[in-house]
């Protein structure tokens, strides 16, 4: 499901060197769930910017919407990064255009299919509550 938008510009990351954990948290159940990433062996490059909160985040089983396939075309995997932000990639023009669609913004807010950490830091992020698509499709 995931692709390339070929109306922005790819945005300059640096990609994890070295082993790192994102705790990431359930704003709808309380529920937090500890991930370590080791890029050396961690399943990336499925989903959003290869090594993004997104990416992690599907490859570990952790539901964030993202209802454009993480190509920064919407605003629905918007997450709060409340601690480690500045190992992450810069927020690019694209990035914080479609933040402004999103509800609840704040200096933390990051759309997690573009958030690509660098590994220096461990991070937490907040899944907002309002975050959920309760619709789900049978197989």
């Amino acid at each position: 499901m995931a692709g390339v938008n070929p109306y922005i510009q790819k945005p300059q990351i640096v990609k994890a060197t070295q082993p790192f954990t994102i705790t990431f948290i359930d704003e709808a159940t309380g529920q937090s769930r500890e991930v370590c990433v080791d890029p050396a062996t961690f399943p990336l490059g499925h989903i959003g910017l290869e090594g993004s909160i997104l990416d992690i985040a599907d490859a570990a089983g952790i539901e964030i919407n993202h209802s454009c396939g993480g190509v920064c075309a919407c605003s629905t995997c918007h997450v709060h990064v409340q601690q480690g932000g500045a190992s992450c990639s810069p927020a690019t023009e694209d990035e914080e255009d479609m933040l402004d669609e999103a509800p609840d913004v704040g200096p933390d807010s990051r759309l997690a299919c573009q958030c690509v950490p660098n590994g220096t830091q461990n991070l937490v992020v907040l899944i907002p509550k309002w975050n959920r698509n309760q619709v789900k499709e049978g197989h």
